[in-house]
């Protein structure tokens, strides 16, 4: 299954992906996402589901059948826009409360056998270097963390750009 995360509004979702391919889930700002209250629900009383039992209570489960997780967001201060974040915030289920030692440092073990390719763009007018290399370490961490392959991370000044080239 290939994950698609994005805050496009839906005329630009649209235009990049005009036919949705079959087994894509897309994950997109409907205004009714409850934010990560941290918690550790996921981890402790509902093992591998958020205990917000709302539309995006279930992330770690769908991560954990993708093959590849596409995000999409606006390039906010080198990070991901708000509601990205929030989706990635309520994805720690995907993850166990256990550790291990990766790349030298501790990190949490995964609960699910995939490891999944992560494609990022970031979008918006005059991103700067210094946000560019913030967000670069970002996804970077982020992978370390959801113990996944980096497949390749985009800086455009707008949606135009990405026409044709996602996927």
């Amino acid at each position: 299954m290939r994950l698609v995360i994005h805050d496009l509004e839906t005329e630009d979702f649209q235009k990049l992906f005009p036919d949705l391919l079959i087994d894509t889930m897309v994950i997109s700002d409907d205004g009714m996402i409850h934010h990560c209250i941290g918690c550790f629900g996921c981890w402790v009383k509902t093992p591998a589901a958020c205990v917000i039992r709302d539309k995006y209570g279930d992330m770690g489960e769908y991560l954990s059948k993708c093959k590849d997780v596409i995000i999409i967001s606006k390039c906010c201060y080198g990070g991901f826009s708000p509601f990205v974040k929030n989706v990635l915030d309520r994805s720690i289920s995907y993850i166990h409360p256990y550790f291990v030692i990766r790349n030298g440092e501790m990190h949490h073990r995964r609960r699910y056998d995939n490891i999944f390719n992560l494609q990022v763009w970031f979008y918006g007018e005059s991103i700067t270097e210094d946000e560019k290399q913030t967000a670069l370490r970002l996804v970077k961490a982020n992978a370390i963390n959801l113990d996944c392959n980096v497949y390749r991370v985009i800086f455009v000044d707008n949606i135009t750009e990405m026409e044709g080239k996602i996927l």
